[in-house]
């Protein structure tokens, strides 16, 4: 398939949560028509879309409706040349109470995102997976034939998601790219995430910051690195079926990255171990590293917020973001968050 014209509308579903409000705005910016899918809600609130610009507000349709429901799904997908789906359920820790929200969400929402693409010949669906999928690395860098393990009912049910694009790519040549990014963070991340736990924490004044686990390695993409490779992915040619992971490339331990970032902020802090916060043993996943040789070949994407260095000028945009007193302010940061 050619790349698609930035003339053509692209729904992006997800648009109110983290990284796809980035999305959204970003592809507004760059002269799409986009069409934003939100969840539907009482409040008519359009989530993290609520504090674009008005300039974004006005160039920007947004269609309010739930992933799990298949006529509205279709019905948001109407006239679009391409979709970019990342509405799911994300948290780890509230799968392990409320797995069937899960399923219904992240694999029967895909399911209805698919079937709908394949009904609307529409022509390019890329679908969100994660790094979680792979559990704790067999080895590293992790590539897209690692083994998949679903260590969580989040990953399993990402795994189903996964598959289903996959499937639905080997039967009926659905126009599917998987793009598997690694840990993004940036501003706007929910305070579940390690980064803006330790940020908004610090921020708040806390001198003795609560985690979880510090031993455990990630691959963190800051934010503007991933949004770049979706709309990479948007506009490559033949890439129809591929699974493409997004990494920086780079591994770091939760503790060292609690120790930059209190170094970025200047401040003195301890952690605290909290019960809560730690996963089941079994689940925890405990080295992640990836590669991106495959996004440079097909995408030609590589990170620009990559190695130890770029991840401080990364997380000094999240930092000073959370830091902002008003940013700050819709976190709760005295509680944990699942």
């Amino acid at each position: 398939m050619s790349s698609i014209n930035s003339q053509m509308k692209v729904l992006v579903t997800g648009a109110d949560g983290f990284i796809g409000s980035h999305l959204a705005e970003f592809l507004v910016r760059k002269g799409y028509s986009v069409r934003a899918f939100v969840y539907y809600n009482s409040f008519n609130s359009w989530g993290w879309l609520d504090s674009a610009s008005d300039e974004i507000k006005k160039n920007i349709e947004v269609f309010s409706g739930d992933i799990r429901d298949p006529y509205g799904v279709r019905k948001s997908m109407e006239g679009v040349s391409a979709v970019l789906h990342l509405a799911a359920l994300i948290a780890i820790p509230y799968s392990y109470h409320s797995p069937t929200s899960y399923v219904e969400t992240n694999i029967l929402g895909t399911l209805n995102v698919l079937q709908a693409a394949r009904d609307l010949n529409v022509q390019r669906v890329i679908h969100t997976s994660t790094s979680e999928v792979y559990g704790t690395a067999a080895y590293v860098p992790i590539d897209e034939l690692h083994p998949l393990k679903g260590q969580s009912p989040y990953s399993a049910t990402k795994i189903g998601a996964d598959q289903m694009a996959v499937s639905f790519y080997n039967s009926f040549e659905t126009p599917v790219v998987i793009i598997r990014p690694f840990n993004t963070y940036g501003p706007r991340q929910s305070a579940r995430a390690v980064i803006p736990t330790i940020i908004s924490q610090i921020a708040a004044g806390e001198t003795k910051i609560k985690l979880g686990a510090l031993n455990p390695t990630r691959d963190f993409n800051f934010i503007a690195d991933t949004i770049r490779g979706f709309e990479a992915a948007l506009n490559a040619n033949k890439i129809e079926g591929e699974t493409i992971n997004l990494s920086s490339g780079y591994e770091i331990s939760i503790g060292d990255t609690l120790k930059t970032i209190a170094e970025l902020m200047n401040r003195q802090v301890d952690f605290t171990n909290e019960a809560e916060r730690m996963r089941p043993e079994g689940s925890e996943v405990e080295r992640l590293l990836g590669s991106n040789k495959k996004a440079q070949k097909l995408l030609n994407w590589t990170p620009e917020f990559s190695g130890i260095d770029g991840l401080k000028r990364g997380l000094k945009t999240t930092i000073d973001w959370f830091s902002n007193p008003s940013n700050l302010k819709m976190y709760k940061v005295d509680r944990y968050n699942i």
